[in-house]
């Protein structure tokens, strides 16, 4: 009997050690997951903290971090064309990267030069003229003549180009390949389709949007036309996937910003479309004031107007691709361009330049060192390329 009573009382004392222990290793694991939790939540706060400090820090000046010789030549003009620089005039045109380096040249006598640019593709032309010369960041993509005048042109990223041709009764809208084939033909009337006033490609050059100015009963009305050159548009009428009246709008602007995205901007309204096979109208907003100037990203829309506010000159009313207002913001410079970043947009002419984020917060109001004669960012750390007329200069922000 005394054996069985030591033996119980050995047992519950085993039975007392090893729970004491559990209750010990369950302390240990509970400390350390507090002390995680605790370096967590003083790493976030510390992140939290940096972002903070990094949205609302205010740029003052900038340092150049390198920069290039170039020389201007007279007459011509630049323009941002990807991440290069194209210079062109009516004597021909060529292309440099940031440290001036050429990376294509191309001469030709055009009295009015008509350029269309996407991603690092131009299409250059000559109003009234039969030449298209199709260049890329790094060669020439082809080069062929039409039969007929050539009144306006749109390129895709993918080197696509439409072309409006005057004929002597009938406007022909010709898009061509890469290879400058012709891929699809279309034909426009005044009496019957109508002009077409606008044209754009989209980047992959599927798809296609017309915005048609035509008479009805002596009033000038818009209609806004989408084709499709791919496999969709191969089962459909004349390729057309889409179409859309305005009875009261004319739209002499329309513009894919991506290959699934495109805007319409009329005199009193701006549509937006979605849809990579078809696209539809998921907006549209009615305007009341004159619109100044129109920008566009792939992300974003900028429809600039005269402030209302007299202390500052513009508002940029900007809208996304989802069709969402993402703000009304103000600025005080007679601009000569504007460009959109990943969460921020680029106002700046020669002498000055204001750049502010999405969030409203303006991050940089300042001069130039020199005349500035184009800007461009390069990434996304506030580092830009200026181009002087002696040099391209690398700034970063500080």
């Amino acid at each position: 009997m005394a054996d069985i009573k030591s033996y119980m009382k050995e047992k519950k004392k085993r039975e007392r050690n090893q729970a004491d222990y559990k209750e010990k290793i369950m302390k240990h694991k509970l400390t350390n997951v507090y002390r995680f939790l605790l370096v967590a939540a003083a790493a976030i706060a510390l992140i939290a903290v940096i972002i903070v400090q990094y949205r609302r820090h205010v740029y003052t000046d900038y340092d150049i971090v390198s920069s290039a010789p170039r020389e201007r030549v007279s007459g011509s003009t630049d323009l941002r064309l990807g991440n290069a620089i194209l210079t062109y005039s009516k004597d021909g045109a060529h292309c440099t990267d940031a440290k001036g380096n050429a990376l294509w040249n191309q001469t030709y006598e055009f009295q009015d030069v008509r350029l269309a640019m996407c991603g690092s593709t131009v299409a250059i032309a000559e109003y009234n003229g039969r030449s298209i010369f199709v260049q890329n960041g790094e060669k020439q993509v082809s080069k062929f003549t039409t039969t007929m005048p050539i009144r306006d042109v749109s390129v895709s990223a993918e080197g696509y180009v439409t072309a409006v041709l005057e004929g002597t009764d009938v406007t022909v809208i010709n898009t061509y390949s890469p290879g400058g084939e012709i891929i699809y033909e279309g034909e426009a009337r005044m009496n019957n389709s109508g002009y077409p006033a606008a044209i754009s490609l989209s980047p992959d050059g599927e798809l296609l949007c017309v915005s048609y100015w035509y008479l009805d009963a002596g009033v000038v009305k818009t209609n806004v036309v989408f084709y499709n050159f791919g496999d969709v548009g191969e089962n459909v009428s004349d390729c057309m996937v889409g179409i859309f009246f305005y009875t009261d709008t004319l739209v002499p602007q329309v513009q894919f910003m991506n290959n699934n995205t495109a805007f319409a901007v009329g005199d009193n309204r701006l549509a937006i479309y979605s849809g990579s096979y078809a696209p539809m109208e998921i907006a549209a907003f009615m305007l009341n004031e004159e619109i100044k100037s129109v920008f566009y990203s792939d992300k974003y829309i900028g429809l600039v107007f005269q402030s209302e506010d007299s202390e500052r000159l513009y508002r940029m009313d900007v809208y996304d691709t989802n069709a969402a207002m993402v703000g009304s913001f103000y600025f005080d410079i007679e601009y000569t361009d504007i460009f959109f970043g990943q969460n921020n947009f680029v106002a700046y002419n020669e002498k000055e330049c204001v750049i502010i984020t999405m969030d409203g917060n303006e991050k940089f109001n300042g001069e130039f060192d020199r005349p500035v004669r184009l800007m461009l960012p390069v990434g996304n750390s506030y580092k830009y390329l200026l181009v002087t007329d002696s040099s391209i200069d690398t700034i970063q922000m500080k």
